[in-house]
C-alpha cells in the first residue's frame, strides 16, 4: 500500500481511487481501513466524480506514530495528503475525526476548500474540566501501554452493554480493534482542546471556507446539540439533519450529501 511522509517523518498509509477534485476522509475513534467497511463503500460511490483519499490516522493500520502526540501532528498528516493530491482538497470527517478535520481547516485555510463534519461528538453538557479529566485517564493508560484497557473503557463509556462488550472481547474481531486502543488518547485530546474553557476555540471564528455540519435524528441525544454548537461557532457554517440516521449511518444516504456539498466548491482536479 502507498504511504506519504508527514512533516515529522511519520509514514501515513493511504489508498486513492477515482478522478476529479480530492476529498480526504478523516476517520473517527477506532476507525482505520482494515476494520472500516463503511467508508470504502461510500468512497466507491463517489469515485466517479472525485478523487477519494482514505488513510489510516497515525498509530493505526499501516500508519506509523511518533511521540509525543499533538493535534498539530495529525494536521500535518492531512497537509501531506493534500500536497499529494495537488495542493487543495475537501475534508470529510467522521465523529472525532470531524473535529480534527475542522481543526485542519482552521490551520490550512489556503489548502482546504471545504469541510463536511458528520456527528462531531461534542457534549455541550460536559464541562471542559471533565473532558480533560477523561483525557488524563486515557493518557495514563497509554503511558502504561494498555491499549486494550483503553478500548474497553472507551466502548463502555459510549454505552456498549457489559455482556456485549465481553462477547466482542472474545470474538475474532477484537484484536484488530484492541491493536489501535492506544490512539484513543489522540481523540480524547482533540475533543478536550476543542472544548477547552467551555467555549468554542477562537481560531474557529477565522474559518472562511464552506462548512457543513451533518447529523442524524436517530443518534445519541447529545449529538444534535453538539452539531448546533459547532455550526454557531463557525461563520457561515450550515447544518443538515438526516432523517432516520444515527452514528452508524447508511453510506447510501450520507454519500449523496457529500457529493452535493463538494460538487459546489471550486476545487481543481487532483493531480
Amino acid at each position: 500500500m502507498p504511504t506519504v511522509t508527514s512533516r515529522d517523518g511519520t509514514r501515513i498509509g493511504y489508498d486513492r481511487r477515482g478522478k476529479g477534485p480530492a476529498i480526504i476522509m478523516v476517520a473517527g475513534a477506532t476507525q482505520y481501513r482494515a476494520v472500516d467497511k463503511t467508508t470504502p463503500g461510500m468512497a466507491e460511490d463517489l469515485a466517479d466524480r472525485f478523487t477519494i483519499i482514505n488513510y489510516d490516522r497515525r498509530g493505526r493500520g499501516e500508519s506509523g506514530d511518533t511521540a509525543p502526540y499533538a493535534v498539530v501532528r495529525e494536521i500535518e498528516d492531512i497537509a501531506a495528503l493534500i500536497e499529494l493530491a495537488g495542493g487543495q482538497a475537501g475534508l470529510y470527517g467522521m465523529s472525532s475525526g470531524a473535529v480534527l478535520a475542522l481543526e485542519a481547516g482552521a490551520a490550512l485555510p489556503d489548502r482546504v476548500a471545504g469541510v463536511l463534519l458528520y456527528e462531531p461528538p461534542i457534549d455541550t453538557e460536559q464541562r471542559s474540566t471533565e473532558a480533560w479529566r477523561q483525557h488524563a485517564e486515557m493518557a495514563h493508560l497509554a503511558a502504561r501501554g494498555d491499549g486494550e484497557g483503553m478500548m474497553l473503557k472507551f466502548l463502555s463509556e459510549v454505552g456498549m452493554p457489559p455482556e456485549d462488550l465481553e462477547a466482542f472481547r472474545q470474538s475474532p474481531a477484537w484484536s484488530a480493534f484492541a491493536s489501535v486502543g492506544l490512539t484513543l488518547e489522540h481523540d480524547y485530546r482533540i475533543l478536550a482542546e476543542a472544548t477547552d474553557g467551555d467555549h468554542p476555540p477562537r481560531r474557529w471564528q477565522d474559518i472562511a471556507m464552506p462548512v457543513l455540519v451533518v447529523n442524524g435524528d436517530a443518534s445519541y441525544p447529545f449529538i444534535d446539540g453538539g452539531a448546533a454548537w459547532i455550526a454557531a461557532a463557525v461563520p457561515g457554517a450550515k447544518r443538515k439533519v438526516l432523517p432516520g440516521q444515527s452514528h452508524e449511518f447508511d453510506p447510501k444516504v450520507l454519500g449523496p450529501v457529500l457529493a452535493s456539498f463538494f460538487s459546489q466548491l471550486d476545487m481543481p482536479a487532483a493531480r
